[in-house]
């Protein structure tokens, strides 16, 4: 019988107050990036920088997490997640302050990668309690309500942010985070169980997690600093190539080991690795949203505030299909769905490479509804898919995967598309090399975005055909189940 607790009279099901617990966590990073984002050009101009050293204020952050999460994971894996999440909201809590005292960009820049630790840690183990704590059969719908939270956290940054903005200054964008920190604390230790590893006297791999560290680190270096250096520079192509060859150490030494980092048999599951890859290509398409103020700001001369509400759009659709799809997904399955949304976000894409000058608010919405919806019905019966293919004494290193799909997703996928928006954009003008974003023409910035998201409907339709491909496989097992259960009942 499941534990419960009073409430107003109510018996609630106590695992519902421990997913409040994580959404607070969730909440949190989210609503810090999409309020960041829209702070960018504040920040140019606020502390006398430019467009290429901004980003890094976005690309510390998820340099930790990509460098990280599979560390965090794994410990998961072997002391109580409990702590892990805990701990890691009071370290983004505290970097979030150290962020809104920044006295200059580079100091902004390194308390950024503190709060990127923080939030790595919660978002290591945070899945993985999600798991435990629901049933099978309600897991979709759990995971479905964290991602509306997330497009909760999305959806009112911009308009916050702008708020904010205009009212006090940049520095508010982090300071807001200060008083939810502190609810958390307050609430979590109290509805949050206790995570222990059913695996008893499990050792770390010191040596597997520094090669990790040192592989992504390297990565997400090489495709952060090549947006600025070329990625035909000698030395940038050097920083991906040692990442390669990390990788191939890594691997090696994982399937020696005995406690190793990560369990490399779990990629033996056809369907579990290509739904990380989904995530991956997804959340490179995400890194073209930080374009986006740029675009609404010096294009189309609006106001933050109202760049902020015309950004929630999207997030607001994704957090309304978030819970849909994840009950969809608990009773018809995962595949069909997530192969759905990301049909629906190839449209959205090709729709916004159609932006214009001369593009009227409705327009814009019109064009980046489609990305919400899309992202909304992929996400949660995508995650779900990977949570429910390994076994529990796995869960936090499939957690940690999981989460590293989209960090490194966006740790690619933000110089990516940044670079691709830079190169359009100068190249549409003849424009000198670090040009100034914000005195390049008009129709300049309008092509960058085009290109941009060219780009990335390309890289959709690249996961829409794995999604079949993991639809037609699924399909495939399910029938092989079916036949094998009735010829067991013929012998009977």
């Amino acid at each position: 019988m499941a534990e419960t607790l009073k409430l107003g009279g109510r018996s609630i099901d106590k695992k519902w107050f421990a997913l409040t617990s994580l959404a607070i966590g969730v909440f949190m990073s989210t609503l810090d990036t999409s309020i960041v984002n829209i702070s960018l050009p504040a920040l140019v101009h606020d502390l006398h920088t430019d467009f290429a050293t901004v980003q890094w204020v976005v690309i510390s952050y998820t340099m930790m997490l990509s460098s990280l999460i599979l560390i965090a994971g794994r410990l998961g894996d072997m002391y109580d997640k409990r702590k892990i999440y805990i701990g890691g909201l009071a370290l983004f809590t505290f970097g979030s302050l150290l962020c809104g005292l920044a006295p200059g960009i580079y100091w902004l820049i390194g308390f950024r990668a503190l709060q990127g630790v923080g939030a790595m840690m919660m978002q290591a183990v945070g899945p993985a309690m999600t798991t435990e704590v629901f049933p099978a059969q309600e897991r979709g719908r759990a995971l479905g309500i964290l991602g509306t939270v997330v497009s909760v956290g999305i959806a009112i940054g911009p308009p916050v942010g702008g708020i904010l903005i205009g009212l006090a200054g940049w520095r508010s964008v982090f300071l807001v985070n200060i008083p939810i920190g502190i609810l958390g604390l307050l609430f979590i230790p109290r509805f949050l169980p206790h995570s222990w590893p059913t695996q008893k006297n499990q050792r770390f791999d010191y040596l597997g997690a520094l090669i990790l560290f040192l592989t992504l680190g390297l990565y997400a270096l090489g495709m952060t600093l090549g947006q600025n250096a070329g990625f035909s520079a000698n030395w940038i192509q050097g920083l991906l190539f040692a990442a390669v060859i990390g990788l191939v150490v890594f691997i090696i030494w994982e399937r020696r080991t005995q406690y190793s980092m990560v369990d490399i048999t779990l990629f033996n599951n056809l369907l579990f690795s290509l739904s990380l890859l989904m995530a991956f290509l997804v959340f490179n398409v995400m890194g073209s949203s930080f374009i986006l103020p740029f675009f609404l700001e010096y294009v189309k001369q609006y106001p933050a505030e109202f760049v902020g509400l015309l950004l929630m759009a999207s997030p607001l659709l994704m957090g309304i299909v978030a819970p849909l799809a994840g009950g969809l997904s608990d009773r018809f399955g995962s595949r069909g769905i997530s192969l759905l949304g990301l049909v629906v976000f190839v449209i959205g894409a090709f729709a916004m490479s159609t932006l214009h000058e001369g593009v009227s608010p409705l327009g814009f919405i019109l064009r980046i509804a489609p990305t919400g919806i899309g992202l909304g019905l992929f996400q949660s019966p995508n995650n779900s898919a990977v949570m429910g293919s390994v076994p529990k004494e796995r869960l936090g290193i499939a957690s940690g995967l999981l989460s590293l799909s989209r960090t490194l997703g966006n740790a690619s996928g933000l110089p990516l598309m940044g670079a691709i928006f830079y190169s359009q954009a100068r190249s549409a003008a003849s424009l000198p090399k670090g040009f100034d974003v914000a005195s390049a023409p008009s129709y300049a910035l309008t092509s960058g975005v085009n290109g941009t998201y060219r780009v990335a409907a390309f890289l959709v339709i690249l996961a829409t055909l794995l999604a079949v491909l993991a639809f037609i496989i699924n399909a495939r097992k399910q029938r092989m189940a079916v036949l094998d259960r009735f010829t067991e009942t013929s012998k009977h």
